[in-house]
């Protein structure tokens, strides 16, 4: 089996991860993976705020469990935040983050770090406590937050599961 499969085939979330930083080196490959993503159209409507400070990601935890009632709500307390914005208008932001995020899971697991998709943000971004958070964090207004990368090495082991899923093939 070639690298590319083998790493899309054993990448699993993590949500324990260890107090250690990321390398700098290796978190710019994660974010150049998401640029390369693709992108309806090419039009790239998106932003990637990359978060490395701790009490900057507890804040805008804090924010979301208070917004939404999620006690103890820590997005487990990752080394790294990445924060694919895209345009509230964009068509086809959505997808386009969506993309970006796969993008920067399987190059975290490759480099053998761990990641989790964080999705509480999508219909609160303009809540005035979280926007205050995003706008602190250089989220521009006119962004939603579809799903965040919440990164850092792991500190949990994940068996293998099998897959479950129709398969349908048509000749």
């Amino acid at each position: 089996m070639n690298q590319t499969l083998e790493t899309i085939l054993t990448r699993r979330s993590t949500r324990k991860f260890l107090c250690k930083p990321i390398p700098e080196e290796e978190m710019e490959l994660i974010v150049q993976a998401a640029l390369h993503a693709p992108s309806a159209k090419g039009l790239q409507t998106w932003q990637f705020t990359v978060v490395r400070n701790r009490e900057k990601i507890q804040k805008l935890a804090t924010a979301i469990r208070e917004v939404l009632d999620r006690k103890g709500y820590n997005m487990y307390e990752p080394e790294a935040l990445v924060i694919p914005s895209n345009l509230k208008e964009s068509p086809y932001g959505r997808e386009d983050d969506a993309c970006a995020m796969e993008n920067m899971f399987l190059a975290a697991h490759s480099l053998g770090i761990g990641s989790v998709w964080i999705n509480q943000l999508q219909d609160v971004c303009d809540v005035p406590a979280i926007r205050q958070v995003l706008d602190e964090l250089g989220i521009p207004a006119d962004h939603v937050v579809y799903g965040m990368a919440a990164l850092g090495y792991p500190d949990d082991v994940k068996a293998d599961k099998a897959r479950t899923g129709k398969v349908v093939y048509v000749d």
